[in-house]
């Protein structure tokens, strides 16, 4: 998005693309069918030590910028979940062919295989050093982008280069770690887990500092799906995260009301019609689900709704980068012109992207701060 926009602009660019081709990650996002970005992406939906650095990107590039422009070169939207607008092809392979279509007409030169291994400065510019092709080559230019992106996924080609590159010219890093990324238990909690490997339900998860509505998939090692991958960029190590099991709706008063009709039904029964029966059993273990509904006394409905609408976890740990989304954290915001994502103490060096300490939601949010952040980029160079 960078090159292209300073395509437009008349100004000259070079891509140093490590992988072998370009837009792995753009490949694999959306089940690989790429949801570009998101029709409710604002500044609120974003994780960073300055949650208003990202709006001045945000204002000069919106999603309607994002809509347009994909449509100008062919790419019509169909939204799915929660504002994911989709390729109405359904194929991410589209997405990147408009940058590289684009790169191409403008005349922006790619250079894939290429390894960055290191970025100097020199009185009036830069030296890149790289390997390509078997060989060491050193590249002048008087302003340098980094958008290398963050840590997940290391098989795709993600390393810590743009982090590297940061400290070598003495920047703060914001603590990294892995965000939208599943969630482990382990213990003697591990095997109620297990056995529920494999079911989907629709819950509200929160803790003290953010709120999702969504499914959750039970796993062999925990939980992960939309809820939980979203729960996990605002949880950290020993804290604990909580679940609504029926949101919108009070399981006390539905027994309540059931009992009235049919006494005599068990509560794994009548539970079996809320949730699947397999989970109906699983929560056997915390509920006297063999009780006829008549037969629960105060303390079994207490201890119900405590459970169903209050359902506790301490997660382990989590997957790690190579399951994760995105990277929480990466370059200070402090750092950067919020305007141009110019490092200040730098000029002509520039910060976006994922390796920046600017992380959204999941559901196209990072997609529309790539594109933001490039095109803010395009305008300083």
């Amino acid at each position: 998005m960078c090159a292209v926009q300073a395509g437009f602009l008349g100004k000259r660019t070079l891509v140093l693309e490590k992988n072998d081709q370009v837009g792995a990650k753009i490949l694999i996002s959306g089940g690989g069918r790429c949801n570009y970005t998101n029709l409710y992406s604002s500044p609120k939906q974003f994780i960073s030590q300055n949650e208003h650095f990202s709006k001045s990107a945000f204002a000069q590039w919106t999603v309607e910028d994002t809509i347009s422009f994909f449509e100008t070169y062919g790419i019509e939207g169909k939204e799915k979940t929660l504002g994911q607008l989709f390729p109405v092809s359904n194929k991410a392979k589209d997405v990147i062919k408009v940058f590289t279509d684009l790169c191409n007409d403008l005349g922006q030169q790619i250079w894939c295989g290429a390894d960055v291994n290191t970025v100097e400065k020199t009185g009036d510019g830069f030296n890149v050093l790289l390997e390509r092709n078997g060989r060491h080559e050193k590249l002048t230019a008087p302003k340098v982008v980094i958008a290398a992106g963050g840590l997940p996924i290391q098989k795709m080609g993600a390393t810590d280069f743009g982090l590297r590159t940061a400290r070598k010219f003495g920047l703060e890093i914001i603590d990294t770690a892995p965000a939208l990324v599943p969630l482990t238990i382990t213990g003697k909690d591990q095997q109620w887990y297990e056995q529920l490997s494999g079911s989907s339900i629709f819950c509200r998860v929160w803790n003290d500092r953010a709120s999702f509505e969504e499914n959750i998939l039970f796993t062999h090692w925990g939980l992960s799906g939309p809820a939980i991958l979203q729960i996990s960029s605002y949880w950290k190590a020993g804290e604990f995260i909580f679940i609504d099991l029926l949101p919108h709706r009070n399981i006390t008063e539905l027994v309540l009301q059931e009992r009235e009709i049919n006494g005599k039904k068990t509560l794994l029964n009548y539970l079996s019609g809320l949730y699947t029966r397999k989970f109906a059993e699983a929560l056997s273990g915390y509920l006297p689900v063999d009780k006829n509904l008549a037969s629960l006394n105060k303390t079994d409905l207490e201890n119900m709704n405590s459970l169903i609408h209050t359902f506790k976890v301490k997660p382990a740990g989590d997957k790690g980068y190579d399951k994760a989304e995105v990277m929480r954290g990466g370059v200070s915001t402090d750092e950067l012109s919020s305007k141009s994502l110019e490092v200040k103490k730098v000029p002509g060096l520039f910060f976006g992207g994922e390796c920046v300490d600017v992380t959204g939601w999941l559901g196209g949010y990072n997609f529309q701060w790539a594109w933001a952040s490039g095109f803010v980029i395009a305008q300083g160079l």
